[in-house]
């Protein structure tokens, strides 16, 4: 019985392993296609219009102006555009589409670099969100982004070690923003862009100063949920909106939040770059 099962496990384990590497050949076929091509380039395009309509909101706020400086905002200034729902469902289904490249990709990338294709997953979950924030106002829905922040963070406070749980998620949501900001320091994103000679310097300070500041911001929310659990107030905790509203109340703030503003929209303006010349 014994040597039945070892012989079951040996042939299972076989059968995973001909299925994985069918799926990376697959995946790693399909990334070389053509379609795939325009998928990254409209979806990064996407992408682009998003943080550039976020550091805009961004900026209004650091000089008194209301909005949302997050999705949900991006989504309603889509929506009062002379396109509306067009451009929101146009937003939408590129950005589900980015998020479906960046799975294959993923898989494709599993095969040589385990790190590379856990970027990947972590962009595909983060377009996928945006995608469908996008697609929920373009039907008609409408969704607050810092109240579904405030409210997951005080389910998760109601649970068993909740506050221990709130603050870890908060230290991850840091560590990947510093990841961020040292990527846009050290130029990392090269790998994933290859424009004309001419332009690389510009498309360099464009990505350098895009992640450095969307890093900067995605340290803040970390910070925030940290100091949601340690002062056991889940209305603390907050998302990007929230994070950028912060700066308004401390000293200096407001100056680091024109920093930040401008350059998440340095951000939109190298996501064109990639998607006219990613790699």
């Amino acid at each position: 019985m014994g040597e039945r099962a070892r012989t079951a496990a040996s042939e299972a384990k076989g059968a995973a392993g001909r299925a994985t590497d069918s799926a990376q050949d697959a995946a790693a076929k399909a990334e070389r296609h053509r379609i795939a091509d325009w998928v990254e380039g409209i979806g990064q395009a996407a992408n682009g219009i998003v943080h550039l309509i976020i550091g805009g909101i961004a900026l209004g706020v650091a000089f008194g102006s209301g909005g949302s400086a997050d999705q949900s905002g991006a989504m309603r200034a889509l929506r009062e555009s002379p396109a509306g729902a067009l451009a929101l469902w146009a937003v939408g289904i590129a950005l589900v589409a980015l998020a479906v490249h960046a799975v294959v990709r993923a898989v494709a990338d599993s095969r040589r670099d385990r790190w590379a294709a856990a970027r990947s997953a972590g962009r595909a979950v983060a377009y996928l969100v945006v995608g469908v924030t996008a697609l929920g106002a373009a039907s008609g829905g409408s969704s607050d982004s810092e109240q579904g922040t405030e409210s997951f963070s005080a389910d998760l406070m109601a649970a068993p070690l909740g506050l221990w749980l709130v603050a870890a998620i908060g230290v991850v949501v840091a560590i990947v923003g510093v990841a961020f900001v040292v990527r846009g320091a050290r130029l990392r994103f090269r790998e994933e862009i290859a424009p004309p000679a001419r332009l690389r310097p510009l498309v360099e300070a464009l990505g350098g100063a895009g992640y450095v500041a969307k890093g900067l911001a995605v340290v803040i929310v970390g910070a925030l949920f940290v100091i949601a659990a340690v002062q056991h107030d889940p209305q603390e905790a907050g998302g990007l909106d929230g994070a950028l509203h912060s700066l308004t109340t401390v000293p200096g703030g407001v100056f680091a939040l024109v920093g930040i503003a401008l350059g998440l929209m340095l951000y939109g303006a190298y996501c064109f770059a990639r998607g006219a010349w990613s790699r």
